[in-house]
């Protein structure tokens, strides 16, 4: 049968171990004051499903251990590397210390199209995901490199923390050489 659904078994996924081993897509994600649970656990799964090198959880945002965020993270924040910082700003800085370029994904003047955003090889990159009723905020976007922003044709001005984050992670990565 042509289009059998595939046993866990025959996935060939990775352990915990060697995922923390694995090389990590040179991206890491800020969550800048996300309020649900469920975005951030939802990112965390997307980030173990994409190797993203880590999460930084910022103001509001939620930390594990957290039952909320494990119903959607389904563990992958045992893996997955995060940090926390009491400042968006503060791990804007750490970031661009350790050398990332850093951008905001948000709807603003001279952002650049999220499928014609150009990576560089050897770069590291950072994405910004704002608040799920304010966005990322203002003095966050004017500490970034640039802003990002995902087109949309509809009645709607938004999208859903989680549903952005699946949408710029994959992006990165076939940008980067991970997917072909």
């Amino acid at each position: 049968m042509m289009n059998r659904k595939k046993l866990v078994t025959e996935m060939g996924r990775i352990n915990c171990e060697e995922f923390r081993a694995s090389q990590k897509l040179p991206l890491a994600i800020v969550l800048d004051n996300v309020r649900s649970l469920h975005n951030v656990g939802s990112v965390f799964r997307t980030s173990d499903a994409f190797r993203v090198e880590s999460i930084m959880l910022c103001g509001i945002t939620a930390t594990p251990p957290s039952t909320e965020i494990h119903k959607t993270a389904l563990g992958a924040e045992d893996v997955v590397e995060w940090h926390y910082f009491e400042s968006s700003l503060d791990a804007v800085e750490a970031l661009r210390r350790e050398g990332y370029r850093v951008f905001s994904i948000e709807q603003c003047q001279g952002s650049i199209a999220l499928q014609d955003f150009a990576t560089v090889p050897g770069e590291r990159y950072a994405v910004v995901l704002g608040n799920e009723v304010k966005g990322v905020q203002q003095a966050v976007v004017d500490a970034s490199d640039g802003a990002i922003e995902i087109p949309q044709f509809g009645t709607k001005h938004s999208l859903n923390v989680s549903v952005t984050a699946g949408m710029v992670i994959w992006e990165f990565a076939k940008k980067l050489g991970l997917v072909e």
